[in-house]
Parts: C-alpha cells; sequence; structure tokens
C-alpha cells in the first residue's frame, strides 16, 4: 500500500471515478521550453507525437461520445499538426475546448496566428505563468521567457482574452514547497500585471508540484525528495479527496492510451480493462486485465472505476489541494 492509500483507508475515504467531463488529451513530449519542474519531462528534442491514425480516431470518439470539455495538453499541443483538427472537431461536436499553452509558444516565429485562431473558435485559453516577477520566472523556465510570455499575453489580450474570451494563468512554486492561498495569489497576480504591463485575465490557478519526471529528480538531486514527500503527507487534507480531477478527466496519450490522470500517464500507470473469456480464448489469460485504448470505450465505462494511485497523488490532497483547475479548497 503506498503512502496516498494509506491516509485514505485511514480516514474511511475511497476513491472511485464519477461520470466523465473532461478528455485531456496529451498530444505528445515535443515543447519549444524544458521547464524545471516539468511532470512531462518535455522539450525541444522529445520526439514522441500523436500520429494521423490517432488523431482521427480521437476525434470519431469525440464525435460519437461528445464529452463536455476537452482539454488539450503537452509538450506545446500547438506544436501537434493535429492540433487545429482536435480543436475545430471538438468544438463541432459541442465542446468547451481548453488550450494548455506556455505562451512563449506565441512568440515562435510561425504561431504568430495563434491568437486570432484560438479567439475565432472560442478557446479557453489556461496559460503557464509561474510568478509576475522576471527573476522567477526565468530561473524556472529559461532566460527571456518572462518577457516572451508578457507580449504573448499582451497579444492575447488584443483579440479579446481576459475580457470577453477566457483567460486564465497557471501558478505553481518554484522549488518544494506548497503553494500560497489562491485567492491572494491571484489579487496579487491582477495587481501587479495590470500595473505593470496593463495586462488582464480571469483567474489563476494554483498547482502543487508534482513529484513526478523533472522535479523529482531535481528533489534527489538536492537531498529534498523524503522531505517533500513528509510535507505533503503531513498536509493531507481528506476534504479535497471528492473534488480531486482524477474523479471526472480520462487522461489520454499521443498513442491513444488511457489513464486516470495526466500524472499517471507521466509515471505509465495505464487504465486497465478486463473483458470476459470466450470459447476460443484460455480463460485465465483472457480475463485478465489489460490496457485500453480510447476507441476501446464508452463514457459508460468508467463510472465506480478503483482510481489507480501512488505516492505522487499526495501532491493533489495537500493543503488547499491541487488540479488542473486550481486549488480544490
Amino acid at each position: 500500500m503506498n503512502r496516498f492509500d494509506a491516509q485514505l483507508r485511514t480516514r474511511g475515504l475511497a476513491l472511485t471515478r464519477a461520470r466523465l467531463e473532461t478528455l485531456q488529451i496529451n498530444v505528445g513530449r515535443r515543447c519549444n521550453q524544458a521547464c524545471r519542474h516539468c511532470h512531462v519531462d518535455a522539450a525541444p528534442w522529445r520526439t514522441e507525437m500523436m500520429t494521423a491514425a490517432v488523431a482521427r480516431r480521437i476525434g470519431d470518439w469525440i464525435q460519437r461520445h461528445r464529452p463536455a470539455v476537452v482539454d488539450l495538453t503537452g509538450g506545446a499541443p500547438e506544436l501537434s499538426e493535429h492540433f487545429r483538427f482536435l480543436v475545430e472537431t471538438s468544438r463541432a461536436a459541442g465542446a468547451r475546448v481548453i488550450d494548455r499553452n506556455n505562451l512563449t509558444i506565441i512568440e515562435e516565429p510561425d504561431f504568430g496566428w495563434l491568437p486570432d485562431y484560438l479567439a475565432a473558435h472560442a478557446v479557453e485559453v489556461v496559460a503557464s505563468l509561474p510568478c509576475y516577477s522576471a527573476g522567477n520566472v526565468n530561473q524556472q523556465r529559461g532566460n527571456g521567457v518572462f518577457a516572451k510570455s508578457i507580449r504573448a499575453l499582451q497579444k492575447l489580450n488584443a483579440v479579446g482574452y481576459g475580457t470577453r474570451l477566457p483567460l486564465h494563468l497557471v501558478y505553481n512554486p518554484l522549488g518544494p514547497k506548497l503553494p500560497g492561498p489562491q485567492a491572494e495569489l491571484e489579487a496579487d497576480y491582477h495587481a501587479e500585471l495590470r500595473q505593470q504591463f496593463g495586462i488582464v485575465f480571469h483567474r489563476l490557478f494554483t498547482i502543487t508540484n508534482q513529484p513526478i519526471a523533472r522535479f523529482a529528480a531535481d528533489l534527489r538531486e538536492h537531498g529534498q525528495w523524503d522531505a517533500y514527500l513528509e510535507l505533503l503527507a503531513n498536509a493531507f487534507n481528506p476534504a479535497t479527496v471528492d473534488g480531486l480531477m482524477c474523479r471526472s478527466t480520462l487522461s489520454v496519450g499521443y498513442q491513444g492510451e488511457l489513464y486516470d490522470c495526466d500524472f499517471n500517464q507521466m509515471l505509465d500507470l495505464r487504465m486497465e480493462f478486463g473483458r470476459a473469456p470466450t470459447a476460443a480464448d484460455d480463460a485465465a489469460a483472457s480475463a485478465a486485465p489489460r490496457p485500453r485504448f480510447l476507441w476501446d470505450i464508452t463514457p459508460d465505462d468508467l463510472p465506480e472505476r478503483e482510481i489507480i494511485t501512488g505516492v505522487h497523488c499526495l501532491a493533489c490532497t495537500a493543503g488547499a489541494g491541487s488540479s488542473c483547475t486550481g486549488a480544490l479548497q
């Protein structure tokens, strides 16, 4: 039993899936940045990206089952040659579409079209900006990233984001600590970004750094792994469990494989579905759990399924909680 499951059991809690609300699609690992905290371990040199065949099958599933929300992430999702197909297919199916945007992609030479395109399709932008100060952002995400991010936000504002179109920012702490109170940080962001740069946005989402991939390696390198896990465990908040994103979000990998959340995806903790044996099968082998792909299931297969957990889940339940839509409390 992992430390997270022990926390649940001690309090008589169980973690199972509810009805599907959000289909989160990770289109691949390629990104124009290589941030220190990245749980995806994304970078410009990564080559794992969604193929046309997989994109088409995912698009067919979206048209058939019409999820309420389609959340596109990566890497930088805009680097996928199928980004526009997924946006337009999802919008045609009536879904609210979210673009997990790192902002600097808008400043890349071949991506100046992005603000107008996103606005034309009423795509909700959730943008990474871990601080409103240049020093903090550049330390975490690379030299020059803050200036590029500010220019990108100004371009998004110019086409209506932050006023008539939804623009949300994402904060995560620098290093092994919990985020501060979301409402207070949001007020600071609004004041500082408006005063210094004339930038407006809607909400700030605070997210706890996950002990996965690049951030986990950094923790171990500096001898902080045990202390960080202890911090997360000691801050476990049982009131966050019902609102965890894994209950209503289905994470899809770039090959179409299924996970309870994007964090499980990075650890390759795949969802498994058994099937009844047939006359032609060895009964034991046939009934054994096996991985499935999005096109093998329907939304009705998900409710009441037990969620696969690990010690990293402590990050989502520490303090005020953490999800792709910010604090849970």
